[in-house]
C-alpha cells in the first residue's frame, strides 16, 4: 500500500499479489487514515506501507513532513508490526495530472484533487516496486 499524505486529503494505492502493478483505490480524509488502514487489514495483508516523502528542489523536507512524521508515529504505536517505508515523493503531483491528460480524462475529472493524489499514491508505489523487486 502506497500513502500520498496531505493534510487533508490522502491518497491510497495498492498492488497485486504479485506485486507487478500499481492501482489507485481511493482517497479519504487524514483524519480516517489509521481506521481505514486497521480495517484494510482486516481482509487484506500487506508486506508495507510505502508513504511519500515531499522534499523541496533543494532535498530539504517540505512543510508537510512534520504531519508525516506524526501519522507514522501515532500508526507504528496502534500496528507496530507494520513495516514503514518512505519513498521520495517530487514531482509525482504533476506526472499525475499529466498521466490523467495523456489518458485521456476530462477536464473535470482532472480538476478532482482527490483523483490526482489517487493517482500520485500510484505513481509512489509503482516506483517503489521498480526500486524493490519483489524477490
Amino acid at each position: 500500500m502506497a500513502i500520498d499524505y496531505g493534510t487533508k486529503r490522502v491518497g491510497i494505492a495498492v498492488t497485486d499479489p504479485n506485486q507487478l502493478i500499481a492501482n489507485g483505490l481511493t482517497t479519504i480524509h487524514a483524519k480516517d487514515l489509521v481506521s481505514f488502514i486497521q480495517q484494510y487489514l482486516q481482509s487484506e495483508t500487506l508486506d508495507c506501507i510505502v508513504i511519500g516523502e515531499p522534499k523541496r528542489m533543494n532535498n530539504d523536507p517540505s512543510d508537510v513532513e512534520v504531519y508525516i512524521q506524526q501519522f507514522i508515529k501515532h500508526l507504528s504505536r496502534v500496528i507496530p508490526n507494520l513495516l514503514v517505508k518512505r519513498m521520495d515523493e517530487r514531482f509525482t503531483s504533476k506526472i499525475a495530472f499529466q498521466s490523467m491528460i495523456d489518458g485521456g480524462l476530462k477536464k473535470k475529472a482532472r480538476q478532482d484533487k482527490g483523483t490526482v493524489d489517487m493517482v500520485s499514491a500510484t505513481l509512489i508505489l509503482q516506483s517503489y516496486m521498480e526500486i524493490n523487486p519483489k524477490i
